[in-house]
């Protein structure tokens, strides 16, 4: 009889969440807080949220796959102990994370939150706002959450015109490469950066580029929260010439009573674009794949690190 596979998962909910396999597989509680003491573990699947520091605890554990619950991976090269392989979790999160990015842009475009504070203080003030119909919106970023948010805004009849690292055609049409921001962000009512944070792309949206938008152009960034220089975003903000919707910012979380919080041309969500209810059965199924692939001998999914 084979043995079964070794996994170690951070939360309950995860573990009674896991499906049936084909393989084997024994279940042990981890959060990666302490060394588990143990010399094997076949799959390390590390917290959600705030665990790069963690890894280190992965120092003379001998794995298979470590299984992040996150699509983005920064900073984790720089703790991972040697003779790891890391996957992230590409196919959890791009859904929700597209729907809090249309949400945000509808929310600002339409004045929601403003009506929401006049309703607070009990009142009925009817505004004009700008639609989402016709706008001109700039994506930047053309991954998996970047094309889960294009498929969602096609419906709302609107110009997407999609920049990534490098300027190419897909079955979608034309994708713009970085150096082409520059031409492109003047032309942009709205602009959504869906980038992952990378030595390439930290303060990407700096004085330039937001200087480069049109007044009162809408900036949505739902990627990480130094893809902004956030003394930049506030200097635009304060001066009301642009509108944010920042699902990420820098320093996160970001301090009670910062400036930005009391802005009404800026929306804050905290950091919450993939915790719905889509992510513990998405995680689980993913989990269930790598456990299968790896009692088959085949090659996990989504790895983007080897150490």
């Amino acid at each position: 009889m084979t043995a079964p596979l070794l996994v170690s998962v951070p939360t309950t909910a995860l573990r009674d969440a896991l499906a049936p396999t084909e393989t084997p597989v024994e279940l042990i509680l981890w959060d990666l807080t302490e060394p588990i003491g143990l010399d094997h573990v076949d799959i390390v699947v590390p917290p959600y949220m705030g665990s790069a520091s963690r890894l280190a605890n992965l120092a003379g554990l001998s794995t298979r796959l470590i299984q992040s619950q996150s699509i983005g991976f920064n900073g984790v090269a720089e703790v991972l102990p040697p003779g790891q392989v890391f996957a992230n979790a590409a196919g959890v999160h791009e859904a929700s994370t597209a729907e809090l990015t249309v949400g945000l842009v509808l929310a600002a475009q339409r004045g929601i939150d403003q009506f929401v504070r006049d309703a607070l203080d009990g009142r009925w003030r009817p505004r004009d706002y700008a639609s989402l119909a016709d706008r001109r919106i700039l994506l930047v970023g053309v991954g998996g959450v970047g094309r889960a948010i294009a498929a969602r805004l096609a419906p709302f009849e609107v110009e997407v015109v999609r920049v990534a690292s490098r300027a190419r055609h897909d079955d979608d049409g034309e994708v713009y490469g970085i150096d082409a921001l520059g031409e492109l962000l003047p032309t942009a009512e709205i602009v959504i950066v869906v980038v992952p944070l990378t030595a390439s792309t930290h303060h990407l949206i700096d004085e330039r580029f937001l200087a480069a938008m049109p007044d009162g152009a809408l900036l949505v960034n739902v990627s990480r929260g130094a893809v902004a220089d956030t003394a930049a975003l506030l200097r635009h903000a304060s001066a009301g010439r642009l509108r944010l919707a920042l699902d990420v910012v820098d320093p996160e979380p970001l301090p009670d009573d910062h400036p930005l919080f009391a802005m009404s041309n800026v929306l804050i969500s905290p950091h919450v674009g993939g915790a719905t209810t889509a992510m513990l059965p998405r995680m689980a199924r993913l989990l269930a794949d790598q456990i299968d692939r790896l009692g088959r001998g085949e090659e996990p999914r989504n790895i983007v690190l080897r150490t």
